[in-house]
């Protein structure tokens, strides 16, 4: 392959911008020279592919220190507009659930092999929105995702962002998703029904309804540098128009008795008396989040500390506590395993209100 096969004015459009230093603009361009020569010059978009995988900006570069010093305030309050979290740093591997470990483990690989994509004339999803009830891991995932990418999380600081002046509130989230376009990161925005609401609400006042349109404005022309991720406990809440601009739709659900147990289990740990009462401990929690069942586990723990008692004790008693606020039908499984475990009938009957003949037929069954 020669030279001459190469436009010059590519060159010079080349050369200009990375005279001017525009990070984001210099990517752009690659990817467009990519797939421009992808025919006539394969070997050479094989080359400018390689060097765009490798372009990410590292942790010790002036340009990403620049760009965290550069973090936008508001001007009256002087806060910053985003959190940034580098390096992130989680306790443990999180688990999840079905759908949810797909769709999670396809942003990462995309983003690994961003190159076969860019050959193929295709980007890597720059945008995701996460949808479920509070506790479930949409934060959880985002902070997962940055780390395993190894960028920065950049979350959206929605006290410093909104404004009492009016019209500041606009320009806050103007300049915020300027600075996260323009900087090789996740972008979080969280509780995003706080911002992206039905534009029919009569209860809102005009300039939360222009927010939206200058939200779905940046998610269009959100680039394929950068990954936006928005998490919502309230979907319904969302202006219709804001769905179908988002690439892909993850929605948390609650956890099942399995995921719940992976909780129990991993907050156990090598205790051997404790964990023989991981399913019933998993099904007492029944109906709680993942956080919320991790703050009871971990309530138990500090319980058993601070009391000098084996944990097993203090898991009973988080047991206790939670078999009557249970359904018909879980109490009855709770129950049912306590005498599997080898707990009398009427112990069983004590801690679960379920009657002994009830108890009786459901451990024949």
């Amino acid at each position: 392959m020669g030279y001459t096969e190469i436009s010059p004015v590519d060159l010079v459009h080349m050369a200009r911008l990375a005279l001017t230093g525009s990070h984001k603009d210099i990517q752009m361009f690659v990817r467009q020279l990519i797939n421009r020569y992808r025919l006539g010059a394969p070997e050479l978009s094989e080359q400018l592919g390689a060097l765009l995988k490798k372009s990410a900006v590292t942790r010790e570069s002036p340009l990403r220190r620049a760009e965290v010093e550069t973090m936008p305030v508001d001007l009256d309050s002087r806060l910053q507009l985003a959190r940034t979290e580098d390096p992130v740093q989680l306790d443990a591997v999180p688990v999840w659930q079905g759908t949810v470990q797909v769709q999670l483990t396809q942003i990462i690989e995309e983003r690994r092999r961003e190159a076969d994509l860019l050959a193929a004339g295709l980007h890597p999803t720059k945008s995701a929105l996460f949808t479920g009830a509070p506790g479930v891991g949409k934060t959880l995932a985002a902070r997962w995702i940055a780390r395993e990418l190894d960028r920065p999380l950049v979350v959206l600081d929605l006290a410093a962002v909104m404004s009492s002046f009016l019209g500041r509130t606009g320009n806050n989230v103007r300049n915020i998703i300027d600075y996260a376009k323009s900087t090789p990161c996740v972008f979080l925005i969280d509780e995003f029904d706080a911002i992206a609401k039905r534009r029919d609400d009569q209860i809102e006042v005009g300039e939360l309804k222009r927010l939206v349109t200058v939200l779905l404005q940046s998610i269009d022309e959100w680039p394929p540098s950068g990954l936006l991720i928005a998490a919502t406990n309230h979907p319904d809440l969302l202006d219709p128009a804001v769905w179908r601009r988002f690439e892909i739709t993850v929605p948390f659900p609650m956890p099942d008795f399995s995921h719940m147990k992976d909780v129990v289990q991993l907050q156990i740990g090598f205790d051997a008396s404790a964990g023989q009462w991981a399913d019933i401990i998993a099904r007492s929690l029944d109906g709680l989040s993942f956080a919320e069942a991790e703050r009871e586990m971990l309530r138990a723990r500090r319980q058993a500390i601070l009391g000098s008692k084996p944990l097993v004790m203090a898991l009973q008693s988080i047991v206790q506590e939670r078999a009557r606020k249970l359904d018909r039908e879980t109490r009855a499984k709770l129950a049912c395993a306590m005498v599997e475990l080898g707990i009398s009938q009427h112990k069983a009957h004590e801690w679960t209100g379920v009657s002994r003949d009830t108890i009786r037929k459901g451990v024949q069954q």
